[in-house]
């Protein structure tokens, strides 16, 4: 028995997105200290979506 694998246009990827906002905060804090990588997350919980 055989099975076909329907293909489906998806309309967004939930993968590539948190792979993408993981990649961005990485880079965004590489750099920072621990005390401004909890003022980075403090910043980013406080901002109005």
């Amino acid at each position: 028995m055989t099975t076909k694998a329907k293909k489906v246009k998806k309309g967004f990827d939930a993968v590539k997105f948190m792979r993408d906002q993981r990649d961005k905060i990485s880079t965004d804090i590489m750099n920072l200290s621990p005390e401004e990588i909890v003022n980075y997350f403090e910043r980013k919980d406080k901002k109005p979506e």
